[in-house]
């Protein structure tokens, strides 16, 4: 995240190129294979510049091109997901490019406190070349709105997505499934412990580095957070406010296709 938040700061947003950029594998979902006939073509330009990453290709060159603080150079970066939910999510959330979100069939656990036309921009998952277009012309007309919608991005994912927040986030979900179980759990016999040294020193390279990069050196200082009380009316209220926005922005795409046609 460091890395992408030092990307950020090297091309101005309204000097980025103007279009919505997406680099993946649309092997993986029908969905992402669906997406490339978005790309520019000699027929149309539906405001998107669409590249195919090949990893195979990529491990063999030492993946030197698929640095994500270099691929925040466009004001769009299109999300949508593989064969579920992709990890690349917040990587493009955080980039200062305003996220065109393709509608999901899975969530995580921060998009749901997430809010379409102020962190993201939804994008219909049915027709996506057109909705795409819209999306661009819609910022690239209102550059100040779209800059602030994707700077709001990076903010609450570099922000509130700090690991104290992530492990707090588990230390709670883990105590409330514990409360499901029906049976007292007891350590077998046989079992083994395993420390962090036995996972770590097996491994070398990249992987390795990445290990000693999240372990966890000291206990935290503090206690966690504390999950405020069932509050239906107000988690009600929230739904309906993302129910609202997604609804204005395919009014406004609707309106904008009306005047074309």
């Amino acid at each position: 995240m460091k890395d992408i938040k030092e990307g950020n700061k090297r091309i101005r947003w309204k000097d980025r190129a103007p279009y919505a950029y997406w680099k993946g594998n649309p092997h993986v979902s029908p969905t992402r294979g669906d997406l490339l006939k978005c790309n520019v073509s000699a027929q149309h330009d539906w405001n998107t510049r669409l590249y195919i990453q090949d990893w195979e290709q990529e491990s063999k060159l030492g993946y030197n091109q698929s640095n994500l603080e270099d691929q925040c150079t466009h004001r769009y970066k299109i999300y949508i997901e593989g064969w579920a939910w992709s990890v690349s999510e917040k990587y493009i959330l955080a980039c200062d490019a305003m996220t065109l979100y393709v509608e999901p069939k899975f969530y995580d656990f921060y998009i749901r406190g997430m809010m379409p036309l102020e962190h993201y921009w939804p994008i219909r998952d049915n027709s996506k070349c057109t909705s795409l277009k819209f999306a661009v012309e819609w910022g690239n007309n209102h550059t100040d709105k779209a800059q602030a919608i994707g700077e709001a991005a990076s903010k609450f994912i570099q922000e509130d997505l700090k690991m104290d927040y992530i492990y707090d986030y588990m230390f709670h979900v883990l105590n409330e499934y514990a409360k499901l179980l029906k049976f007292k759990p007891i350590i077998p016999e046989t079992a083994v412990e395993l420390c962090p040294e036995a996972m770590a020193c097996a491994t070398n390279g990249t992987w390795r580095r990445f290990m000693e990069e999240s372990f966890v050196k000291f206990p935290s200082d503090s206690v966690p957070c504390s999950i405020p009380p069932d509050d239906i009316p107000t988690l009600q209220q929230f739904q309906h406010r993302k129910a609202d926005a997604i609804r204005q922005a395919q009014i406004w795409e609707d309106e904008y296709w009306e005047t074309k046609n």
